[in-house]
Formats: C-alpha cells, sequence, structure tokens
C-alpha cells in the first residue's frame, strides 16, 4: 500500500471519527440528555441481566413467608422489596425479567422501524417518477391504517410472541421516517456534489449509498431513536389489552395483571414500578433525540 493511499485512509478514518464523536457529545452538554441517557443506560443493563438477577421465578415462584403463607398483595417487605401481586409473586422479580422483552422490542423495532423507514425514503427520493409514486401511495396506505386496530385484529388470528409483535409494530410504525427521509433526499439530490458524481459515471448504487445517504444518517438515527419509544409504547399497549407474549413477563402485561385482578386501585406497589418503568424510558428516548434534533437542526434553539 502507497504512503498516499495510507494517509487517504487514515484522514477518512479520522473524518468519520470527528463526525461520530460531534454526534454523540451533545449527551455531555445537555443535563436533560445526559439524564436520559443514564436511564436508558441502566434500562439496557436491566434488559440483559434483569432475569439473571431476579431473586425469584417471575412466573413459577410465590413469596412465602416463614410460616409457608403465600403473601397475596402484600406491600413491599425486605423479603418482596416490590412488594407481591395477586397471585403472590414477586413484583421486583417481575419488574426485572420485564425489561428484557420490553428492551427486546424497542430495540429491534426501533431499529426496524428506522431501517425501513430509511430505505423507503432514501430509494423513493432518490428515484423519483413512477417508483416515488408507488412507495408514497404504499407511505400513505400505511397512515390510512390505525395501528392498534389493525394489530389487535392480526393477533387474533397469530399466536402472540415477542417477535411476531416485533414485525407488526414494524410494519406500521415506518412511515413516519419515511415521508420525512424522503423529503431530506430531495433536496440532498439537487446539490452540486451529487450531480456531479451522476456526470462522472457513479452508478445509482453507488450515487444513492456513497453521496446522498451519508447527508440523511442523521435524520434516520434520530427517527430510530423515536422508534424505540414508539416501540415500547406499542407493546405494552398491546400487553395491557391482552395481547402481549403469554410466556414471557412484560411491563404491559404486569399492568394488564393487576387491572383483570382488580387491584389496580389497592395494590399501588404492582402498578407503579412498571408504569414508571414505560414513562422513564420513552421519555428519556425523546430527552436524548430532541437533544440531538437540535444537533443536526441548530435552529430549533431559536424557536
Amino acid at each position: 500500500m502507497s504512503t498516499e493511499s495510507a494517509e487517504s485512509i487514515r484522514t477518512r478514518a479520522r473524518s468519520k471519527l470527528d463526525w461520530l464523536v460531534s454526534h454523540v457529545q451533545f449527551v455531555t452538554t445537555d443535563t436533560p440528555a445526559l439524564v436520559g441517557f443514564t436511564v436508558l443506560v441502566g434500562f439496557v443493563f436491566l434488559g440483559l441481566f434483569g432475569p439473571v438477577i431476579a431473586p425469584y421465578d417471575p412466573i413459577r415462584t410465590s413469596v412465602q413467608n416463614a410460616q409457608g403463607t403465600i403473601l397475596r398483595l402484600h406491600p413491599p417487605t425486605l423479603r418482596a422489596p416490590f412488594g407481591t401481586t395477586a397471585y403472590g409473586k414477586d413484583v421486583f422479580s417481575q419488574f426485572l425479567a420485564g425489561a428484557q422483552p420490553t428492551l427486546i422490542v424497542g430495540l429491534v423495532g426501533g431499529v426496524a422501524t428506522g431501517g425501513i423507514g430509511f430505505l423507503v425514503g432514501l430509494v423513493s427520493g432518490y428515484f423519483g417518477g413512477w417508483v416515488d409514486e408507488v412507495l408514497m401511495r404504499l407511505t400513505d396506505l400505511t397512515f390510512s391504517l390505525p395501528f392498534m386496530p389493525m394489530a389487535l385484529l392480526l393477533l387474533t388470528f397469530i399466536q402472540p410472541n415477542i417477535w411476531i409483535i416485533t414485525v407488526i409494530i414494524a410494519a406500521f410504525l415506518w412511515k413516519m421516517p419515511a415521508r420525512v427521509i424522503r423529503s431530506e433526499v430531495l433536496s440532498v439530490s439537487e446539490r452540486t456534489f451529487v450531480k456531479s458524481a451522476r456526470a462522472s459515471g457513479a452508478g445509482h448504487l453507488r450515487t444513492m449509498f456513497v453521496h446522498v445517504a451519508p447527508n440523511v444518517l442523521p435524520i434516520a438515527f434520530l427517527y430510530t431513536a423515536y422508534g424505540v419509544a414508539w416501540s415500547i409504547a406499542a407493546q405494552a399497549s398491546l400487553a395491557f389489552l391482552g395481547f402481549g407474549d403469554p410466556t414471557t413477563t412484560s411491563w404491559g402485561r404486569m399492568l394488564r395483571q393487576v387491572f383483570a385482578s382488580g387491584s389496580i386501585r389497592v395494590a399501588w406497589w404492582w402498578v407503579i414500578p412498571p408504569a414508571l418503568g414505560i414513562a422513564a424510558v420513552t421519555t428519556s428516548v425523546f430527552l436524548v433525540g430532541r437533544a440531538y434534533e437540535e444537533v443536526i437542526n441548530p435552529e430549533i434553539d431559536d424557536q
């Protein structure tokens, strides 16, 4: 490898690293974003290790006192720091274990939502013409179909599980990123460097992914982050309505169980942990997303 080639690679690598640092360091300069990021790190830790560190099996094990009596709807104690459910299960263990399916659906659903929206918006905005017409009519069709009724209809005929729910969420939530990214691509495609790439003989794939895509990636990252929050809220809503994965414990399913037991107005220790967990994670995603939006669109600060 020549000295010029090695230097060119180092320069490009340094440029990419500087770009990455500039798009991450906003977390340290924005207090709400830092708080949100800290909460998200804790959420990821619970999602990865929650089932392992849970003191009881959240589904099979019932909490008992020294006399062997099952503690049902018992307030927080040392034996059960978050209290127990109407079925004698440990709320703390359910909260820890419930973070994992919430993380899976949120992360995978958010990435899928952002990824599909990015590809649809990129292709639609770049090619225009009949390609744009077909993809945007498909997007309009998705906008016209309400998510919750359609998801409930599909899950009526399909046995719900984490992955099916994630696919359904991604299939309906990619529409917003697609619209926004398409508008950005239409603007970027008219810039001089893109026209020069076309004039020099660059193919469509190279022009799209080398010259156009990097300029709309920040928007894609932003809507991927929002997609995580949307996916978590959607999964919790489906689980609360009784259409969650019946084989796993999730925060939405915990709320469903406390509601079904008729104890939602009494057992505050059973309601607050999952409700607070969902609210904290979704709010944290939006705090980080809002700060990042100010990075890629500085005009927001002036509004």
